[in-house]
């Protein structure tokens, strides 16, 4: 898809993803927020990125970004597999898994959420369901749904885990990762959940964000800028990035928005705000983090095939 185009113009449910298991080898950049250094920026220089090598960059499309609680290391998910840095600070894969990672979240200390699709050739359905991993991503088992959905976005508030269903365009709601329930059926992008509340939930649609009161069951009409993708951090702290990479910031819960930057690099792959203040979304150059509540950015991680797909 071309730098900018509106997303909700492809039918839902949405294709699968191109595979990119063709392009260049993962190296190095630093990945590690726990070290981060001082340097930031805004408008259009961005601190970090000085001496970066050609070849020192991720070569694949991000579908999800997460903190790990316990250590403060970062974690990308993108078509094949997970990646975060070694103790030197260069990138590695985590694990041996190869999957296209759609969905996912970090739901505690070493718990990650995700979907998506096995590595070709593995003889796997093509759709994960749900699917956890206890030792920050370095294995992975089946929770449910397997063969039957395809989560193309998820998040999690006490307790209760959410899923976007991309293979019927319906929000799922599960309260032990095994059974589910159906909720609102829409054309949505992304969604993302009160953390202090879950029967509040907002949508990203063609219209505008879209907004619910009874956990997803059903929403009013869009309003408002249309975002691309949304993570609430904080009951005050509802994050949106459009497809230009405007960042904006809503205290009320997606009734009003206010712009607080842009996020240099072009369209948004991924949006995550790991409280009111730190905040990481990538785009089609590299993951960004800010930690002043999206004023100001500093690059991560240099993204070499940021295309969106």
């Amino acid at each position: 898809m071309p730098a900018y185009a509106n997303p909700f113009r492809r039918p839902l449910p949405h294709p699968r993803p191109r595979s990119l298991f063709a392009v260049g080898s993962v190296v190095a950049g630093a990945l590690s927020l726990a070290a981060c250094g001082d340097g930031s920026a805004s408008g259009g220089a961005v601190a970090g990125t000085e001496g970066v090598k050609p070849d020192s960059a991720l070569h694949s499309h991000i579908h999800g970004l997460g903190v790990d609680p316990e250590d403060g290391r970062l974690y990308v998910a993108t078509h094949e597999g997970i990646f975060t840095s070694d103790e030197a600070g260069s990138p590695r894969l985590v694990g041996d898994s190869r999957d296209d990672f759609m969905g996912f979240t970090v739901a505690g200390a070493k718990t990650f959420l995700a979907s998506g699709h096995p590595a070709p050739g593995s003889g796997q359905p093509a759709d994960h369901g749900l699917i956890k991993s206890t030792d920050a991503g370095k294995s992975w088992k089946s929770a449910s749904l397997k063969g039957e959905a395809d989560f193309h976005s998820l998040d999690h508030a006490k307790g209760v885990i959410y899923g976007y269903d991309s293979t019927r365009g319906l929000l799922r709601v599960s309260k032990d990762g095994t059974n589910w329930q159906d909720r609102a059926q829409m054309q949505a992008l992304d969604f993302a959940v009160d953390p202090a509340d879950p029967s509040r939930v907002v949508a990203t649609t063609a219209d505008g964000v879209a907004r619910s009161t009874d956990g997803g069951a059903s929403f009013g009409s869009g309003v408002g800028p249309g975002m691309e993708y949304v993570s609430w951090a904080s009951p005050g702290a509802l994050f949106g990035i459009d497809f230009t990479g405007a960042l904006s910031v809503s205290s009320d819960g997606g009734a009003t928005w206010k712009k607080t930057a842009t996020v240099p690099g072009g369209q948004p792959q991924a949006l995550t705000a790991v409280d009111g203040h730190h905040i990481l979304a990538a785009t089609q150059d590299g993951v960004y983090e800010s930690r002043d509540a999206g004023k100001t950015f500093t690059k991560r991680l240099p993204v070499a095939n940021g295309d969106h797909h």
